[in-house]
């Protein structure tokens, strides 16, 4: 068998239905499919069962142990020559795993991975955010994108890997946060041939809401402090950017509060004048950048709507990552607090 597909799932059946409903429909039937529960309270054994007779597909119910944990589950059980990894929360175009073929038969390598794409069906503000994780002015272009600031490297939700290659390196480590990057790097640190597929790519729903959006994105910061401790000298400008960009905005903040002060009681013209100016120059670098992203959002998505809401997906996507990378950098480099969930010693689904 040439594929294997590991699905890890924690509370979340109507999204394996989904993601189960486009395996079914895929041109290239060579795969079996390993559905593994990872301690969940709401189950989907019921949506597995449904698609027994369209699909070769296994269901495995263990304990929470975190995404990480639940693939190697499932890939301890499986019998492809490849596993390809898959979030629940993706749905698959027909010709996707034929894409793949197409490109190990074009050059062979030992992992691989796709670009993720927003659905028509999505909602705006999956859009949104969509954009936002994908775009050049955002992220850098580094999750498949044609432009990038850093070398590719697959991310769980699309991610593929020679069977020979996941025994030599173990699987998944047990981390709370960025456990597919640093499988990622481990891949690229063992000389193994790693490439991006760009034709095998997915639709992928990600958050629903800006609350949910900021958490995950917070964690991804976080992580990253995590991942260069575990890889000295894989932090790159590209991951330092979000940063920089957040301590930038509260520093206009501030200057424009500083400014608003000095308008409403300065004590005569020339400081209310300043102040006034103040304000101004602290506004436009917030204008001009929130004019760029609408722009390209909306000739990307069609939809001058999607284009204002991912104004402010795209400033929590950098102000998020930015908070969680410059809180876990003061807790672990400077204070040198320990993270139980990096040590593996915490729930890892919230």
């Amino acid at each position: 068998m040439k594929y294997s597909i590991i699905i890890p799932v924690y509370n979340r059946p109507q999204e394996v239905a989904e993601l189960l409903a486009s395996l079914s429909k895929q041109t290239c039937r060579d795969f079996d499919v390993h559905v593994v529960e990872d301690g969940s309270t709401v189950t989907c054994q019921t949506v597995c069962d449904h698609f027994a007779n369209r699909l070769d597909i296994h269901y495995w119910l263990k304990e929470n142990g975190g995404p990480g944990a639940a693939r190697n589950h499932g890939a301890e059980r499986a019998a492809g020559d490849y596993f390809i990894v898959l979030d629940s929360d993706v749905v698959l175009p027909p010709g996707y795993l034929a894409a793949i073929t197409a490109e190990l038969e074009e050059a062979p390598c030992d992992a691989f991975g796709g670009p993720d794409r927003a659905h028509p069906d999505f909602t705006p503000v999956q859009k949104a955010i969509s954009y936002s994780m994908t775009s050049f002015f955002t992220t850098g272009g580094i999750r498949g994108g044609k432009q990038k600031l850093d070398k590719f490297y697959p991310r769980s939700f699309n991610m593929g890997v020679s069977r020979e290659l996941w025994q030599r390196l173990g699987g998944f480590r047990v981390m709370r946060f960025g456990e597919d990057i640093d499988f990622s790097y481990r891949i690229c640190e063992a000389g193994a041939r790693c490439r991006l597929f760009p034709d095998a790519w997915v639709w992928h729903k990600r958050r629903t809401d800006f609350g949910k959006f900021f958490r995950q994105v917070r964690n991804s910061g976080v992580a990253r402090i995590n991942l260069q401790l575990l890889h000295p000298g894989s932090m790159k400008l590209v991951h330092k950017l979000p940063a920089l960009f957040t301590i930038g905005c509260v520093g206009l903040v501030v200057l424009f509060c500083m400014g608003l002060f000095l308008f409403f009681f300065g004590p005569d013209h020339m400081n209310r004048a300043f102040g006034f100016a103040l304000c101004e120059l602290t506004l436009l670098p917030f204008l001009l950048f929130s004019l760029l992203i609408f722009l390209d959002s909306s000739i990307r998505n069609r939809s001058l709507w999607v284009g204002l809401l991912s104004i402010p997906a795209s400033f929590i996507q950098l102000t998020g990552y930015g908070a969680g990378f410059l809180s876990a950098f003061w807790k672990r480099l400077v204070l040198k607090q320990k993270d139980e969930g990096f040590d593996g010693n915490e729930k890892l689904y919230k």
